[in-house]
């Protein structure tokens, strides 16, 4: 083995070995063909890596390797890139200047996929050095541009695209030893490309300035008359990619620079409905993303008015199913055929978040393939009824009835499109479809059971999008009648063969359930049945569904779950499966969920089942923080969301079971687990972790004892401006967590008091940039605070009464508010001049409850005013009142002040 020989080679007029060579070749053959052991050769690429130009070989090959196949010289390429990313700036400068003035002569080789290749190779070294790295890029680039020869212009094209592509802006500034910058002078040339006659010049021409539309440099506001012109013509060109590229360039105006299009905007919506028509798919699914964005920018919706009776016909039609429609072959799929890997989308669990608005992501989008024009037209009418509301069904319902009417088989897509459309204007068009939902509703049930397994499914989905007034009609006559007729219609479709109608089947359940809740507890039994039938039958992608639709339905009826003959029926399957997977089955994810669910609904009834699930979770963790740092010793790979979903089963445990959790916690090590968690540096753990700290705190703080001060300390960390600032939702339930803890140890929380208030402040002084929920519990924890150690709150409270009271009136009447009054009271008691200023602030505070439930606390507010209005005396009290709405003055008075 030669490897002194890649070693040699004075590097300043650098030849390659030939037995280096050889062998290099040699491993890049092996390493391109489809069944070599790829480990092996890995390792001899890790060996050459070593020497310290080897990259010289790469670069040699591909710039010089004539002789060798194009294969092989393009695998060198792509190394060579790959190296440079890692290592270019750690390696000697003679290697740097030979990679690069070896690299620019080829910029225009006759073979496209080379001159490809060292495109994309410069365009990671610019990335690298930057313009002023590499001025003879520039002047070589300037020169093939010019040269009139179609390799050297359509390389160059090709450098400069992926470029603009990575880094645009880079382009686009002044270069010491340039007289202009590199974007000023290519532009001129690229919008002279635009009348080339060779397609590839005026795709990537095209390509490059879209890439600038964000930025807008001056080169391409100034020559924007240029630009839209060209547009107009390249509308029409023959090429389906420049095409495709034009309507690009107006959905991105539209989105960015709606001011540059409005002069032209009649005739620019002229030609994208035209392309909208186009025969290649991809042109009228970039022109159909034009309405969309459109109406998202607020432009006056007028602008397209005229235009929706031509537009609409346009969007149904392009709402049938293509023959080639991925989905077409995906819905011959009966259930015995187990999923590929490939079908289970990954799946993202949200951390437990405590506070007011629980963000629900609204998913309608059946997400099994890829955005398509069928998808992207449904939306487009989606958007256009929210936009048009009922001015859009004169010229929709015609065409939506007509397609229903086409009963023969050949006709089943245009069926399925009229069904789709229905369900895309659910939410826009509701007012003028009310009248005739009644009717309409009627006529979908059937289409339950079609023939069709995608007409099917597309009727679960369209159901499920008028689940509110299907929920909302079950007091009119026929209305429970209807329902129960859609609920087991949906229960059947849960049991169909075919996979695709029991996913739409499903996700349609889980939305109806979210409406109806108790409307369900009558037909429990039977849902159970059906869906625990599914759970004997489904594969593993659907499960996943199903795990969501059971933890919905629990969700959704709560404690009528806990009862025997239920049990019985749901929970035996569910422990088998959650004992027959292994800790690193991530098929653990949607169950862990499903459970946290189904242990918050059956509250102390879950007890009976809480140690295994307990203990499972105690494991999950110990084996991920080992896998962390010896992936070998823990026999698993490291990954966070068992954490997290571990920890918020923990969670929905505790808040089931209350104090009924004690035992399970004395006899584990979850508090070491727990506090290590609070400090991950991952922030979706912390959140997780913080959330079950505040748990615990609520019922069995005891157990943290040894530990107080760490959580302490670890849980005030999360509310620095920074922390706020980088993680909002992981400061949130740090600050829920202290201000449970507060409650529960009383004066052992003194050590961070002055801390975390000071960190609370700002919060509550700067609300408009932080969201709701941390607000509200920033104001509840400050109040907590200041019950257990008024002493300590007590002398800075002028700092933030006033900010502090505003919030206080966002939050809606609960115990929580009451232990922040309880605080209020407990300071002024201690400090009653530091309110003075703020007195009036205090006094709407008071006045935001509709009532206080606890007598002794309603008592202390009273006392608190009464306080004040003799300490002002009848004229300054009058004067504070008189700064009041009339409606504050009047609800005060039931304080007797």
């Amino acid at each position: 083995m030669a490897t002194a020989a890649v070693a040699t080679g004075a590097a300043a007029l650098w030849q390659p070995q030939e037995e280096g060579l050889r062998e290099i070749c040699a491993v890049l053959e092996a390493h391109i063909s489809p069944n070599s052991d790829q480990a092996r050769i890995w390792q001899q690429l890790q060996h050459y890596a070593q020497f310290p130009d080897f990259n010289n070989y790469l670069v040699f090959l591909l710039a010089r390797g004539q002789g060798k196949s194009f294969e092989v010289r393009q695998a060198a390429g792509l190394l060579l890139k790959n190296n440079l990313r890692a290592a270019f700036v750690s390696m000697p400068p003679s290697s740097q200047q030979y990679i690069k003035s070896e690299l620019l002569p080829c910029i225009g080789a006759t073979n496209r996929a080379i001159r490809s290749t060292v495109g994309t190779v410069i365009s990671v070294l610019f990335q690298i050095v930057g313009v002023t790295g590499w001025i003879e890029l520039f002047q070589a680039l300037h020169q093939c541009l010019d040269s009139n020869d179609l390799d050297h212009m359509e390389g160059a094209m090709d450098a400069i695209y992926k470029i603009c592509e990575d880094v645009p802006e880079e382009l686009d500034v002044d270069v010491p030893g340039l007289s202009e910058r590199p974007i000023n002078v290519f532009m001129p040339r690229m919008l002279q490309f635009f009348q080339s006659p060779h397609a590839s010049l005026r795709k990537l021409s095209l390509g490059c300035i879209n890439q600038y539309i964000v930025v807008m440099p001056s080169a391409l506001y100034m020559a924007m008359d240029q630009y839209l012109q060209g547009l107009f013509v390249l509308v029409k060109d023959p090429s389906a990619d420049v095409r495709k590229l034009v309507c690009s360039a107006w959905v991105q105006l539209v989105e960015v620079r709606p001011s540059i299009l409005e002069p032209h905007l009649k005739n620019v919506t002229e030609l994208i409905l035209q392309a909208n028509k186009d025969s290649d798919d991809e042109v009228a699914l970039e022109a159909c993303e034009f309405w969309s964005a459109y109406c998202d920018v607020s432009m006056p919706p007028e602008g397209l008015r005229e235009f929706l009776p031509r537009l609409i016909p346009t969007l149904v039609s392009n709402m049938v199913y293509t023959d080639d429609d991925e989905s077409l072959a995906d819905a011959e799929e009966d259930e015995s055929f187990p999923d590929r890997d490939q079908d289970l989308k990954p799946r993202f669990h949200a951390s437990r978040l405590h506070g007011s608005e629980n963000g629900e992501d609204d998913d309608d989008d059946d997400a099994v393939n890829a955005w398509n024009l069928r998808k992207c037209s449904a939306a487009g009418l989606d958007v256009l009824s929210n936009v048009f509301g009922d001015d859009i069904l004169p010229t929709l319902m015609p065409l939506i009835q007509q397609n229903l009417a086409r009963t023969d088989d050949e006709s089943w897509k245009e069926r399925e499109a009229a069904v789709l459309s229905i369900g895309a204007i659910a939410e826009g068009c509701i007012t003028g479809l009310y009248p005739h939902l009644p009717q309409m509703v009627a006529f979908l049930i059937p289409l339950l059971d079609d023939k069709f397994p995608l007409i099917r499914s597309i009727t679960c989905w369209t159901l499920s999008r008028y689940s509110k007034f299907i929920v909302q009609s079950l007091g009119h006559p026929n209305g429970r009648e209807q329902f129960d007729k859609i609920l087991m219609g949906l229960l059947r479709r849960i049991l169909d063969t075919n996979k695709r109608v029991q996913e739409a089947a499903c996700s349609a359940f889980a939305t109806l359930e979210e409406e109806a809740a108790e409307e369900l507890v009558p037909r429990l039994e039977v849902i159970l049945q059906h869906l625990m039938c599914a759970y004997g039958k489904y594969q593993r992608r659907n499960l996943r569904i199903l795990y969501d639709a059971l933890g919905t339905l629990a969700d959704a009826v709560g404690a009528e779950l806990n009862q025997a003959k239920y049990l019985d029926i749901f929970m035996p399957p569910l422990i088998a499966k959650w004992q027959q997977l292994p800790n690193s089955d991530k098929d653990l994810f949607p169950l862990l969920e499903c459970f946290t669910s189904i242990a918050q609904a059956l509250g102390p009834g879950f007890s009976q089942f809480a140690e295994p699930v307990f203990v499972r979770c105690i494991s999950l963790i110990q084996t991920q923080q080992l896998a962390k740092v010896d992936p070998a010793a823990a026999g698993a790979l490291y990954d966070k969301e068992f954490i997290v979903c571990a920890l918020d089963l923990l969670s929905g445990l505790t808040e089931g079971l209350g104090g009924g959790i004690e035992s399970l916690v004395a006899q584990s090590n979850l508090r070491d687990l727990l506090l290590q968690c609070c400090v991950d540096e991952a922030p979706d753990v912390r959140q997780s972790a913080l959330a079950l700290l505040g748990d615990i705190s609520r019922v069995c703080p005891i157990h943290l004892q040894p530990r107080l001060q760490e959580f302490l300390t670890a849980a005030a960390k999360q509310l620095t401006p920074q922390s706020v600032k980088d993680a909002v939702s992981v400061a949130n339930n740090a600050c829920w967590a202290i201000g449970e803890l507060a409650i529960k140890i009383g004066k052992e929380i003194s050590p961070v008091v002055i801390s975390v208030v000071s960190c609370l402040v700002p919060i509550l002084t700067t609300p408009e940039s932080l969201n709701k929920s941390l607000i509200e519990n920033s104001a509840i924890t400050l109040g907590r605070l200041s019950w257990v150690c008024p002493d300590i709150v007590a002398p800075h409270m002028e700092h933030f009464m006033q900010a502090w009271c505003n919030a206080l009136c966002m939050i809606r009447d609960d115990f929580e508010k009451e232990d922040a009054f309880h605080g209020l009271c407990a300071m002024v008691a201690a400090n009653p001049t530091g309110a003075v200023s703020s007195l009036a602030h205090v006094c709407q505070a008071c006045a935001s409850w509709n009532e206080i439930k606890s007598e002794g606390l309603h008592n202390e507010v009273s006392q608190i005013l009464n306080g004040y209005k003799q300490m002002l005396g009848a004229a300054g009290w009058e004067q504070c009142m008189s700064t009041l709405e009339p409606a504050v003055v009047q609800r005060l008075a039931r304080y007797g002040v």
